[in-house]
């Protein structure tokens, strides 16, 4: 069946999916009007395909993350790519996102915006970059971009692939549309063996496993000698931190806060999911009573302090060596959960809400390790914060068992090159035999 740019947005508005939007319905004026406060102005122009930066000679793989997750994700893959002496276009949908690939990835990688999913935008975007590959990951899929794509006979691959059991649902109420639209992939590099299945149910072939590559990731940097200020300015005080939080729950940490305080001289370090929520979420913590320190303001920790809040971007490394106990957001309030391998890495208890379906492989493991525990309410939360606290024995060995677990897990970002063989290693031939000097599309 074929499926027309008009039809695919009309499915992918009418059914949604994460990562799939609908621009073509709105139009980009209204496309960026929806996404203020994501946008960089001064490189709005990025958005409708226009160039900021050459275009070097040699292959290019142009590869999409949407978010601070995604794009932490296949940092290590950009560099293997590099190391092969292939050029690496990444493009992102937020000024955070962007602001990260910057502070990790500054001179290695080159950065733009990801155009808007309509046809003038994304055939300008592909007519100067001319990527031999585009890469997307986890479930980005633009309909027009995917269209022109493969029009252009340039392979879409999806790697660290997965699928929520919402969006799978909803897919497989339209089948033989789901099937025109997945079956354009060249190659999709699923997170387990779940995710696999449904890609292959919906279409997509071939479909391989690789793990999820997040393991593969170094662990988040910090700048040592900040970390050792704070160390010892918040001394012997007992820590723990409420990372990725979402709408809501912040005011749940402040319930955990105010209930353990008196027993525990307690310090809460609070990491929004997204930081220009920082004012707010400040004023509510203040009306409150808390008193609070913001790492943008680089605030003393005085022994009074409540909250450390963290409302910095790529600074993650630095507020999880501050504790051992860490709740992992979007899991109360929210939906699908976050990352919760970072803190399981850097040597953190983790908790988290039920509503974790976007992680579920990553959880199931560690709760059966014994390195995470669920918690069903703010209660629950409290109890669980103040029982790792005052039990070191029990909090060392789910710190134990997380180390454990991440040596285990270890192994998706050698089976995702893998995979990608087929189409690198001709384009790591290619990047021998061509001058590297920058041109214009």
């Amino acid at each position: 069946m074929a499926l027309s740019d008009g039809l695919a947005s009309l499915v992918i508005a009418a059914y949604g999916w994460a990562g799939i939007a609908a621009y073509p319905l709105t139009g980009p004026l209204l496309a960026l009007r929806a996404a203020k406060g994501k946008e960089d102005r001064a490189r709005r122009l990025e958005r409708f395909g226009y160039p900021a930066i050459d275009r070097p000679a040699g292959p290019l793989v142009w590869m999409h993350a949407a978010s601070v997750g995604e794009t932490l994700a296949i940092v290590p893959l950009m560099r293997e790519l590099r190391r092969r002496d292939i050029n690496v276009l990444l493009t992102t949908g937020t000024v955070t996102s962007a602001e990260l690939a910057r502070f990790r990835l500054d001179g290695e990688i080159l950065h733009q915006y990801v155009p808007l999913d309509v046809k003038p935008a994304v055939r300008r975007f592909l007519s100067y970059w001319q990527p031999d590959v585009a890469i997307s990951v986890e479930s980005e899929i633009w309909p027009t971009t995917l269209m022109e794509l493969h029009k252009r006979h340039i392979p879409q691959i999806l790697v660290n692939a997965r699928i929520s059991d919402r969006s799978f649902a909803r897919w497989g109420r339209h089948s033989s549309v789901a099937e025109a639209l997945f079956s354009r992939l060249a190659l999709v590099i699923a997170q387990s063996d779940l995710d696999a299945e449904r890609f292959r149910d919906l279409g997509a072939w071939p479909v391989n496993v690789s793990g999820n590559i997040k393991v593969d990731s170094d662990a988040p940097p910090c700048d040592d000698a900040v970390l050792e200020r704070y160390r010892q300015q918040i001394g012997d005080r007992k820590t723990w931190a409420a990372i990725s939080t979402f709408d809501g729950e912040e005011k749940i940490a402040m319930m955990v806060h105010r209930a353990l305080k008196a027993h525990t001289g307690l310090l809460s370090i609070v990491v929004p999911r997204h930081p220009e929520r920082a004012d707010e979420i400040e004023a509510m913590m203040v009306e409150k009573g808390m008193k609070v320190a913001r790492r943008t303001r680089d605030d003393v920790i005085t022994p009074d302090v409540d909250v450390l809040l963290g409302d910095t971007i790529g600074e993650m490394g630095l507020y999880l060596r501050l504790t051992e106990i860490a709740f992992v957001g979007r899991s109360l309030t929210g939906e699908g959960g976050q990352n919760p391998l970072e803190p399981a890495m850097l040597g953190c208890a983790v908790l988290a809400g039920p509503k974790v379906g976007n992680f579920r492989e990553s959880y199931q493991r560690l709760v059966r390790s014994g390195s995470a525990r669920i918690v069903r309410d703010a209660e629950m939360l409290a109890k669980a914060v103040h029982f790792l606290m005052t039990n070191d024995l029990a909090r060392h060995k789910m710190i134990d068992a997380g180390m454990e677990s991440m040596q285990e897990m270890r192994g998706a970002l050698m089976a995702t090159v893998k995979g990608l063989e087929p189409y690198i290693n001709p384009l790591t031939v290619k990047a021998k035999l061509e001058p590297r000097t920058a041109r214009r599309g």
